[in-house]
């Protein structure tokens, strides 16, 4: 039964994308819309069964469907583990893209190649639940690699702009990168305890009194660049704003529920390998808490409706990197569900103004949108309430818990965290003014033709608004079921509800009166004094360096593709040419010689038996000289 379950759950998807390839244009866009939205829904039905039964029972499914690889004392099963973490991953992948499926079906009806959309985000869906559900680290790593190939296809999906066709090969070529990372740690996890299993490597951590924690330590910072590559933290971030180049549903995907929050699942995962290597938990924090930071920097200043979301998401996923640096994992989890909902409804909200735009994204020319797309705004207001953590909002919940444990962990770490967490309420709140309130900035045309979005739209919007309003409920300060839910897979005892005294509730206000104060200062600015952006206006100062990014991707492609370029060059100019010439030269001293021999064949008997008595003559007397 379990089995049969667990085989529907994952195989749903992808039964979806065989059926869109091959038959999806000739069923029609709607058809195939429909379809690929059922099969993620019923991931999602078998999801919530197993949810059910791993509540009630409190124990792990492990389903082992064959051997797959035997060497030695070296084993690896291609199996599943459904236990808590991967059950609750999966009610947000796979929950969250029902509706991102859902509201791709109107989103998209226009595309011509609408079919291979769906066929793509149903491949992807796939590799995310490979990913969750697999029983070791040589199953993740498929999905891990699935995944990187969906965003190929899906953020380069609309590949006649050559500009987004780049964009996709960002994305794959900087994940190569971070994987190369991952599977060194593999290979090391894989030498030290031959074994790839969590279970097993689990027990063997636990029972194991001759650790070598150097190489743990490193094989836990080599699985952190994996996580640095997938979950866009510095120095592998700059894929991530880019990859808005798809279409607006394959980023709510990738920046709410799935390829991004890989990361941190396989950190979580890994937990009791990264409680070993505490001065890697130390880095990872740092790494956390800049990358936080420097993306909300960014975020303040970009005009494009999209990449303040897209900085937004970097931004928040350094929050969760910096909760898993300090070893509580179920905190960074606890965000990780928080953001999929009110990330999910902003960029599903920005694809709402987008469509009622007819493609336009640059929030200089939107304003006013509140008085025609009531929906879309309210749900918007909602979710940005959420990620600036204002009470009683889902996000107030999760970011508090982050800003207290950095608070009693490392007090600078916590200053960044607090700083990055008040420019999220600024620059989110500039986004909601400069889009929805005082007049409309766009064209006459664009101006008669607004409207609310279709029922489509608006419906996942409602959804997702709703979480990102309640979700906070899951884990209260006082009374966490989340905690308690989670406590069988850590080590050590997972973090319970704070005692609450004088500091807690002094730093819960200082949080959020930041965000209060980040809100009034975006009033202040863009509706009191009415500061838009002017298109035409030369951005100068420290502005030019944040709008320009701090010129990252300028020194990467000076320092890595000019010289991988170059060096390219040299061998092709020159290696490349030398080694060609010597091939060839010997080709024609080959055919020189054969040229010169063939002179020799005269067709005369007499030669010939010449020929062979020399021959003779000369093995008979190195034959005598031998002995």
């Amino acid at each position: 039964m379990n089995t049969n379950l667990a085989l529907l759950l994952l195989l749903a998807p992808f039964l979806g994308f065989l059926f869109n390839i091959f038959f999806g244009k000739q069923i029609g866009k709607s058809a195939s819309g429909i379809i690929g939205t059922l099969t993620v829904a019923v991931s999602f039905v078998a999801t919530v069964v197993f949810f059910l039964q791993i509540n009630e029972n409190k124990e792990a499914i492990e389903i082992e469907l064959f051997n797959w690889i035997q060497i030695s004392n070296f084993r690896v099963n291609f199996g599943f583990l459904l236990d808590q973490l991967s059950i609750l991953w999966l009610l947000f992948v796979t929950g969250i893209g029902s509706l991102i499926h859902l509201y791709s079906i109107s989103y998209m009806h226009d595309d011509e190649n609408m079919h291979k959309f769906f066929a793509y985000l149903n491949l992807f869906i796939f590799f995310m639940i490979t990913l969750v559900i697999g029983s070791n680290l040589l199953v993740l790593f498929i999905g891990w690699e699935g995944v990187g190939l969906c965003s190929y296809l899906l953020i380069g999906f609309w590949h006649k702009n050559q500009d987004y066709n780049d964009a996709a090969k960002k994305a794959f070529i900087m994940n190569r990168i971070g994987d190369l990372g991952l599977l060194i740690g593999i290979f090391i996890i894989g030498s030290l305890f031959s074994t790839l299993d969590y279970t097993t490597l689990k027990t063997a951590i636990a029972t194991s009194s001759n650790l070598d924690i150097t190489m743990i330590s490193i094989a836990a910072f080599a699985l952190f660049i994996g996580a640095c590559g997938k979950s866009a933290q510095i120095p592998l971030y700059t894929w991530l704003p880019d990859a808005m180049a798809g279409p607006t549903p394959v980023s709510a995907l990738i920046h709410a529920a799935t390829m991004v929050t890989a990361g941190i699942f396989m950190i979580t995962r890994l937990n009791y390998v990264f409680d070993l290597a505490p001065e890697v938990q130390n880095i990872i924090a740092i790494i956390g808490a800049v990358t936080s930071l420097v993306a909300a920097t960014i975020a303040l200043v970009q005009t494009d409706i999209k990449k303040v979301l897209a900085y937004s998401t970097v931004s928040q996923l350094g929050l969760m990197f910096l909760a898993l640096g300090f070893g509580a994992y179920e905190i960074a989890v606890f965000h990780v569900i928080t953001h999929a909902f009110f990330k999910a409804c902003l960029f599903l909200g920005s694809g709402s103004v987008i469509h009622a735009l007819h493609g336009e994204q640059d929030m200089r020319r939107m304003g006013g949108l509140k008085k025609v797309m009531g929906i879309t705004f309210i749900t918007f207001l909602l979710s940005s309430l959420a990620i600036s953590g204002i009470p009683p909002f889902s996000g107030f919940f999760s970011k508090d818990e982050i800003l207290m444990t950095a608070f009693h962990h490392n007090i600078v770490l916590w200053v960044i965290a607090s700083l990055a967490s008040l420019m999220t309420a600024f620059y989110m709140f500039r986004l909601l003014y400069l889009t929805f309130f005082k007049e409309f900035r766009g064209t006459e045309h664009q101006k008669s033709h607004l409207h609310e979005s279709p029922g489509l739209i608006t419906f996942p919007l409602i959804v997702l608004a709703i979480l990102a309003t309640i979700g906070g409920l899951i884990s209260l300060p006082t009374n966490s079921w989340l905690n308690h839910y989670l406590a069988p897979l850590f080590s050590k005892e997972a973090h319970e509800a704070h005692h609450f005294g004088t500091t807690e509730y002094t730093l819960m206000a200082i949080a959020v009166l930041g965000g209060i104060i980040g809100i009034t200062i975006a009033f202040v600015k863009y509706i009191k004094q009415n500061q838009v952006p002017a298109e035409d206006a030369e951005i100068t100062g420290f502005s030019k360096v944040l709008y320009n990014k701090y010129y990252v991707d300028e020194i990467y492609d000076a320092v890595f593709v000019k010289s991988i370029n170059g060096l390219s060059r040299f061998f092709r100019d020159y290696v490349e040419t030398s080694l060609s010439a010597a091939v060839f030269g010997l080709g024609k001293v080959t055919n020189e010689l054969s040229y010169q021999g063939k002179k020799l064949q005269t067709g005369s008997i007499g030669f010939y038996l010449f020929v062979f008595v020399l021959g003779l003559s000369a093995i008979l007397t190195y034959l005598f000289l031998a002995q």
